[in-house]
């Protein structure tokens, strides 16, 4: 039996969140040769665009792009000193002055880059202007013990009314993934190619199934409940609230989840709150293990293992998993 999701229905008001273009990753990697997760957070709506650096008990440091009444221009070159607890000091370096994104998306796709240093050593180094970063960083010359970060998961939040789309890297292929949830039925797209059809959601509105994208086999995991369940559901999906939309691939299927911080969480929060408002009790964190723990025992390959905080996470994620977690909320 597949366990819920969520702890009981949600009506969110249309306006207790903004609509914005919200990607969390986290990566694996190294700060002062120890092992590491870096959550980054990229946040863009209409009238914000930042990115959230987060390091679990290390550091969290937010750089925004965009210009404010204080702020004469944008921050999109810089750099920040921060001391560690154990008397250490790390460096980082951002420069998105000639960034390029896609349309409406936070994420940059080419032309910037991130750089954590310690000891004249590149720790973490993230987009595709090395050089320029070197050449910006003279101290940081030793690159013998660098290791690329590892992209071990990804958290979207996607709007709209009745489809919802991302475009992701699965082990090194690119595809389109595309959700579409009308009159009872949810249809799965890959590249634009229906995968899979689910009828009848007011019955069946968690499940999983295993579909093919490109050549590769990916588990997939839905969780309509709050579109089914929630005020106007009637068997349809006109429920309010958000849909959770899981895709896991790679030998041990990834497992570490990037936690909510920034704008994330205030999101996350407004919704909280105003289901609170409602008189509807949450977790604090809605969704997040629960979902996981839904993936892990409905899956035979087990192992796997979830995480909304530093003190339990835990990884397999170097041997090759991915795992993509979509939030798709409604919107006129």
């Amino acid at each position: 039996m597949i366990p819920s999701c969520f702890s009981s229905p949600s009506n969110v008001s249309k306006n207790s969140h903004t609509q914005q273009n919200l990607i969390t990753c986290i990566y694996q990697t190294q700060l002062c040769n120890n092992p590491i997760y870096v959550t980054l957070t990229w946040s863009k709506s209409n009238l914000t665009h930042s990115l959230t650096i987060h390091a679990s008990d290390v550091f969290s440091l937010t750089i925004s792009f965009s210009s404010s009444a204080l702020s004469l221009f944008r921050n999109k070159a810089g750099s920040k000193s921060i001391n560690l607890m154990n008397s250490q000091r790390v460096k980082i370096y951002w420069d998105f002055t000639r960034a390029e994104f896609s349309h409406k998306s936070a994420e940059p796709k080419s032309s910037f880059y991130i750089a954590i240093i310690w000891d004249s050593q590149v720790e973490f180094f993230l987009g595709d202007l090395l050089a320029d970063a070197l050449r910006r960083v003279k101290t940081a010359k030793k690159m013998s013990t660098f290791v690329d970060p590892v992209l071990l998961s990804r958290r979207e939040h996607v709007f709209g009314h009745q489809n919802y789309s991302t475009n992701v890297q699965l082990l090194g292929s690119k595809h389109e993934l595309g959700i579409e949830c009308s009159s009872g039925v949810l249809k799965v797209k890959v590249d634009g190619v229906v995968s899979l059809v689910v009828k009848r959601l007011a019955w069946k509105f968690r499940g999983n199934e295993r579909i093919k994208v490109g050549e590769l086999e990916v588990e997939f995991y839905w969780d309509v409940f709050n579109w089914v369940g929630g005020a106007g559901g009637s068997g349809g999906v006109n429920g309010d609230g958000y849909g959770v939309f899981v895709f896991q691939v790679g030998d041990d299927h990834g497992g570490v989840w990037p936690e909510m911080v920034g704008p994330e969480k205030k999101l996350m929060k407004r919704k909280s709150m105003s289901m609170s408002s409602q008189g509807i009790t949450s977790s604090p964190t809605p969704s997040c293990s629960s979902v996981l723990q839904w993936a892990e025992e409905s899956s035979s390959d087990g192992g796997r293992s979830s995480c909304c905080s530093s003190s339990t996470t835990r990884s397999n994620g170097s041997s090759g998993g991915f795992s993509l977690l979509l939030y798709a909320w409604k919107s006129d």
